[in-house]
């Protein structure tokens, strides 16, 4: 199985400015990502950025990068238009891994990709594991999931599913989900993903890969015993991870 990485890399954030150049024990975050990643199986490791600044840190530490336009209105069509920079077959595997999870398992990565190989009649593959926090279950910054019985998606949320009736909408234990921002695509689909309407779901709950399941494609879901590091998205999860790294 050969595969890519990319990491989509912008500056513009509003909970944490600059995030992909934050120092994280001397080095930018995004490094720490593309570094992380790089001990999977990828044949390589790409960041996809908006931003010269980023692209000067990852020069500046040996990371391969590119500069792609400043106008993408999500990280898939970044990841879009990197496929065209590098020039990817259609048929090429692409794993995009968040720029601000500098604590991703390699190993994860590497299952969201064999899972796309393995599923021929899907479009994109992504990651999952068993939520059993209520707090987790109740915050719509936690995105859930519900997977039919061959582990294709349904439907991704905010909200709280499944609904367990006769719990009162309480957390089931063994019956919830949390998707991990990890996906894989064929390098033909990224292409094709911009072009694609945005759907009202999508909108609604601000979450892209509803956009795939509207047009009725599918999503296969690697549900992973292995819980993800914590992201970075607030200066108190920068904190956090420091000091894990620091450890």
């Amino acid at each position: 199985m050969t595969f890519t990485v990319i990491v989509p890399a912008r500056l513009a954030s509003t909970r944490l400015p600059n995030k992909p150049l934050a120092d994280i024990e001397g080095l930018p975050m995004i490094v720490r990502v593309a570094r992380r990643a790089a001990l999977s199986q990828a044949a390589q490791v790409v960041v996809a950025t908006d931003a010269p600044e980023v692209l000067a840190a990852c020069a500046a530490h040996g990371v391969q990068a590119v500069l792609t336009r400043a106008d993408h209105v999500s990280g898939s069509d970044r990841l879009a238009e990197a496929c065209e920079l590098l020039g990817l077959d259609g048929g090429d595997v692409v794993v995009n891994v968040q720029g601000d999870e500098p604590l991703i398992a390699p190993a994860m990565i590497d299952a969201c990709a064999a899972l796309l190989v393995a599923r021929p009649q899907c479009v994109m593959s992504t990651v999952a594991h068993a939520l059993d926090d209520a707090a987790d279950f109740a915050n719509p910054n936690v995105v859930k999931l519900v997977t039919d019985a061959q582990g294709i998606a349904l439907y991704f949320s905010r909200a709280m599913i499944p609904f367990w009736r006769d719990g009162a909408g309480q957390l089931k234990p063994g019956a919830v989900l949390r998707h991990v921002g990890l996906y894989a695509y064929h390098a033909a689909f990224l292409r094709r993903f911009p072009s694609l309407a945005v759907s009202p779901l999508e909108q609604i709950e601000s979450l892209e890969q509803l956009r795939v399941l509207w047009h009725g494609e599918r999503i296969a879901v690697h549900i992973s015993a292995e819980r993800p590091g914590p992201g970075v998205d607030t200066p108190e999860d920068l904190a956090r991870v420091r000091a894990l790294i620091r450890g």
